[in-house]
């Protein structure tokens, strides 16, 4: 590996990479090297916004020797084809999430991954926030006891705003290259549920649909998953919330967790509520709710662009922060949700 990790963008599509440029761009060990775009106007625009090559041909990126790693945020129908067009160049890559709209894409990622031997990651913010790893550690610690309730909201405003659904970020609202809304953005919460209980739910039953708005396939639905040992799991995504504050809520027979401004609408609150996580244990309830110091983000866009140091740092180490395995669960849970909102059924989820 060079002195620098030498990073090519693929698609500026999802804005959520552009966060990512900003912050690679003040680095000393990595470096923006060039980019691609099939909208060649947001390509050549983006390329002189970062000082970077521009490709007219993914080819001739994923050609470039001086490039180690590439950051694919195409539309989600176009991950599969583009993380293997690079993987197979030797590229390690970055992928947006979700990882694909069908497991049958998914698998051919975690296929060729598996066969080229490429770093691959997720990028799910969740994972490197500090306030969701302290939560998932004190899970893990036994904390709050036996978790007998582990609910999350993750919700954003974007459908009550018309640029959104008629600009460049349409393609969100379209069931070909995004399937819905919640597919795009409950996808953060259904991971880390599965990333903080170390565990897939074994069935599912939701209600996903359109409440407020009818311009894009759904926005808002309702997940409520059951592990094995009967814990609730429940995953509440809208688009159409303007201001919230409560976001997660983890309820053991020891205690209680809660965590505060974990979203975009409750970041955006201003002034915040001064706790992000506080605890209260049920052996020393004269402490009342303990305040556990971590600071709540100016912005959720702060959440966002802190994906970019710890990419670096995963690639550096050899280590993914979400693994194509575990991406593809978030998928397999993400769909099981909607074939049960569709039939009105609980559906069984596979152990395998």
């Amino acid at each position: 590996m060079s002195e620098k990790v030498r990073i090519g963008i693929v698609s500026f599509a999802h804005g959520h990479v552009n966060a990512y440029a900003h912050q690679i761009k003040t680095f000393d060990d990595a470096q923006l090297a060039a980019c691609w775009d099939d909208d060649e106007i947001r390509g050549r625009q983006n390329a002189e916004t970062f000082a970077i090559d521009y490709h007219d041909d993914l080819r001739f990126l994923l050609a470039r020797p001086d490039i180690d790693c590439v950051i694919i945020a195409s539309e989600t129908n176009k991950h599969a084809d583009i993380a293997i067009a690079a993987m197979e160049a030797g590229k390690s890559v970055l992928l947006q999430k979700p990882m694909a709209i069908t497991l049958e894409d998914c698998d051919r990622i975690i296929e060729v991954q598996k066969r080229t031997g490429v770093w691959f990651s997720l990028a799910f913010q969740m994972r490197v926030d500090a306030q969701n790893i302290l939560m998932k550690k004190m899970v893990k610690d036994g904390v709050i006891g036996k978790v007998g309730t582990i609910r999350r909201r993750h919700c954003i405003p974007v459908l009550f705003n018309k640029a959104f659904i008629e600009g460049t970020s349409k393609w969100h609202i379209s069931a070909e290259a995004n399937k819905g809304m919640f597919f795009d953005d409950a996808i953060h919460a259904i991971d880390w549920l599965i990333w903080t209980m170390e565990r897939k739910p074994i069935t599912v039953f939701s209600e996903i649909d359109n409440v407020l708005t009818d311009c894009a396939p759904d926005d808002t639905g309702l997940a409520l998953f059951r592990f094995a040992d009967g814990a609730f799991g429940e995953v509440y995504n809208s688009s159409v919330t303007w201001a919230a504050e409560n976001t997660t809520e983890i309820y053991g027979d020891k205690g209680v967790i809660i965590q505060n401004h974990g979203d975009s609408p409750s970041c955006g609150i201003k002034p915040p509520h001064p706790i992000g996580v506080k605890l209260f244990e049920s052996e020393r309830p004269e402490l009342g709710w303990q305040d556990q110091g971590i600071p709540i983000p100016e912005g959720h866009g702060e959440r966002i662009s802190g994906v970019a140091r710890p990419f670096i740092d995963a690639y550096k180490a050899g280590i993914p922060m979400c693994s194509a395995e575990e991406g593809r669960v978030s998928v397999e849970l993400c769909l099981a949700a909607y074939r049960s909102s569709e039939s009105g059924t609980r559906i069984k989820i596979s152990n395998m």
